[in-house]
């Protein structure tokens, strides 16, 4: 027998369906020379401290830095967990030969080789990689497997990441925790979270320590077009009215009348921070609420692999873009003109050189069901738009520039005309953003003017103020981590920084929810803000090591070298075994000074509520799966009293959540919870939601 493993119960159901294997067990499935099964996400971790010694329990600084000589991994201690490896375990032991069909991305090569790890797999092993879950896509993956070696790269380049972080946040967060926490808190410390805090604290201070000053501009009105003086902005008003009186004295005289044909490039296609940032933008969606959304339309077959970093496509997707143009009934309208004639084959959209494990996020040719949720649609429409206007004409415009002089004063006037929309077209029904209504309100229809002319004017004064940088929102904060902290606009430039980005794109979100968590930041409508314990953290750490986002940035790039089999991943970890050595001996010597932790909000006596404790007999309750016995409650289970024929059991801890009986009850009872809290196990890192049996009988965790 073959055996497949997938990421999650769905998509093995999905690859279970396509390779016949019809017949479900405990676990897996089975059919046509196939055991499909799966894993949770994450079964396996590192191991933590403690497991390599006892006295490693105590955070006391005489045992920093903590450097296992190897560093080891173990189970997740979840009860569903430990039996889900149980199986896998046991058909890894019988199979023939495994075939990893894990998410096709770093982390997701990392899950499943730490589980074959454990599991002791000694089998040959090969590698499905497909960018979409269509039943096509699976077709052809499985019929173009690849050697697991040719991943063996991404794999180690997984590992030294995770070695990495464990190195640096375990002994940085107690590091920092015992010399400056005052026992009155953890401080958490990141390899990546750090400079990232780091930048939205520099940003604030910059907003702080600015100094707003007045200042004044000298305009004038001819022929109804407004013009500004060419010179630096006055600081006081009374030189402005001097100008003023200056200008009234002459009549206006233009100098120079150009008119120049442009492009505006088409928008790029979105690679996963692109789409966050977007999303963010126009729906002010958060960086993981975005993820969550794009993961779940990958998983329901209507848009390909989400967690890319690349805005390029494959040359041998070219076929298929026409079937996938046709399939989109919804937007007839667009691709109706695209479908008269050949797909162009741009290099700017179509580029093996700089496609590595996946292309940018494009819809499948499966178009989505009005079951959708109304934030799902929202996002396929930012994949689908943005997909149909790459292959649109550019935008054609005409920029016009007009000099003009009263007296010895230079004035200059500009304005923007669309003459052929182009991609715009996709575009026009659009709601305009409050900035893209400003630019709009800015630009000016410029009628002819000639070189000489003069004629009468009507000079005015405008008054302003000097603005403080804006502060981070989610979409330019996503953008800075990409960039590691430097202000990029062009995005061919930003294309060719991802290497020195700090994260990746399937991470960042992940990164900011958790300054969020530790109350390092907060938000304030759309802007992010760091609190007084974020600012206290950042100022206490003098290492740039620790908090400068270019740094971190070559360590990502050092990552990716590895990915490519440039850099030994061994060299990566000694590296970081030296930096943290070092950070030790010279945090330990540092004078200590204790930091202010953010007060958390305590209930009032009011908002106190006493819970009743709700006795349940389960041995009056039938199972659900069954439907022949009574149930039974062990000590960390609820089960079918004929467990070893029935097989049906829901432990009390779920994802990491301990729950009560009655919310026990009410899953296995009613089908589903209430919306619960606290789940931190999740492989897709969801902390809320509601818990459904799924027709597997098993515990499934759905966002709502």
């Amino acid at each position: 027998m073959k055996l497949c493993i997938a990421e999650k119960p769905s998509v093995a159901r999905d690859i279970a369906k396509v390779l016949g294997a019809n017949m479900p067990k405990q676990g897996y499935f089975e059919g046509n020379g196939f055991w499909v099964t799966w894993t949770f996400g994450h079964l396996c971790t590192l191991k933590e401290p403690h497991d390599y010694s006892p006295h490693f329990k105590s955070w006391d600084l005489i045992f920093l830095p903590i450097i296992p000589q190897n560093f080891g991994i173990k189970l997740i201690p979840n009860a569903g967990v430990e039996k889900q490896f149980k199986t896998i375990e046991k058909l890894v032991d019988e199979c023939a030969e495994v075939i990893n069909c894990g998410d096709a991305g770093q982390e997701g090569e990392l899950i499943q080789r730490w589980v074959l790890q454990k599991a002791k797999c000694k089998k040959p092993m090969k590698r499905l990689w497909i960018s979409s879950l269509t039943e096509d896509a699976i077709r052809e993956g499985f019929a173009n497997l690849k050697p697991a070696e040719n991943y063996q790269n991404l794999y180690l380049a997984g590992n030294a990441r995770a070695i990495g972080d464990w190195l640096l946040g375990i002994n940085a967060t107690r590091l920092f925790t015992r010399k400056f926490g005052g026992n009155k808190g953890v401080l958490s410390i990141g390899r990546v979270q750090t400079p990232t805090l780091a930048m939205i604290v520099q940003r604030q201070k910059e907003i702080d320590a600015f100094n707003t000053e007045e200042y004044w501009e000298l305009k004038t009105k001819y022929r109804d077009v407004l013009f500004t003086a060419a010179i630096d902005r006055l600081k006081t008003k009374e030189k402005a009215e001097k100008g003023l009186s200056y200008l009234k004295q002459y009549e206006f005289e233009i100098i120079a009348f150009e008119i120049k044909e442009g492009k505006e490039k088409n928008p790029r296609l979105f690679d996963l921070t692109a789409l966050q940032v977007e999303a963010n933008r126009k729906y002010g969606y958060s960086a993981e609420n975005t993820l969550k959304y794009i993961q779940s339309l990958y998983e329901k077959k209507h848009t390909t692999y989400p967690r890319v970093d690349t805005t390029y496509l494959s040359e041998n997707l070219h076929p298929k873009i026409e079937g996938i143009l046709r399939s989109m009934n919804f937007y007839a309208q667009f691709t109706a003109p695209l479908l008269s004639q050949p797909i162009p084959k741009s290099k700017v959209v179509f580029d093996d050189a700089k496609v590595t494990d996946h292309h940018a996020i494009i819809p499948t040719e499966i178009p989505p069901s009005s079951s959708l949720s109304i934030e799902e649609k929202l996002i396929y429409d930012l994949v689908a738009k943005r997909f149909i206007a790459v292959f649109y004409p550019e935008c054609k415009i005409s920029n016009t520039l007009v000099e003009g002089q009263v007296g010895t004063i230079p004035f200059k006037a500009s304005g923007k005309q669309i003459l052929e929309p182009g991609w715009r077209e996709v575009y026009a029904s659009d709601k305009k953003s409050d900035s893209e209504k400003k630019d709009k309100d800015e630009e000016q229809t410029i009628p002819e003017f000639k070189s000489g002319e003069k004629g009468p004017h009507q000079p005015l004064i405008h008054q302003g103020k000097t603005s403080p940088p804006k502060p981070y929102t989610e979409a330019t904060l996503l953008r800075a981590m990409e960039t590691a902290g430097k202000q990029v606009d062009d995005e061919e430039l930003r294309e060719m920084m991802k290497n020195n980005g700090i994260g990746r794109p399937s991470t960042r979100a992940n990164i900011i929810e958790t300054l969020f968590k530790r109350k390092y930041i907060e938000r304030k409508k759309k802007n992010i803000l760091a609190t007084t314990t974020g600012v206290a953290l950042i100022d206490t750490i003098n290492d740039e090591l620790l908090k400068s986002p270019e740094l971190t940035g070559e360590w990502e790039f050092k990552l990716r070298k590895i990915e490519r089999g440039e850099y030994e991943a061994n060299q990566f970890k000694d590296e970081l075994v030296t930096m943290v050595t070092e950070l030790t001996r010279k945090v330990i010597n540092e004078k200590a000074k204790i930091i202010t932790f953010k007060d958390e909000s305590k209930p009032t006596d009011k908002e106190k509520t006493i819970r009743k404790a709700t006795t349940i007999v389960w041995e009056n309750e039938t199972c659900p799966k069954c439907s022949g016995e009574k149930l039974m409650k062990g000590k960390t289970a609820v089960g079918c009293s004929n467990f070893k024929g029935c097989g049906f059991k829901l432990p009390f801890i779920i994802f990491g959540k301990k729950l009560t009986e009655k919310q026990l009850h009410d899953v296995i009872m009613k089908g589903k919870s209430s919306k619960l809290k606290g789940f931190s196990e999740h492989p897709d890192q969801v902390t809320e939601g509601v818990l459904r049996l799924s027709e597997f009988f098993l515990a499934e965790l759905t966002a709502e």
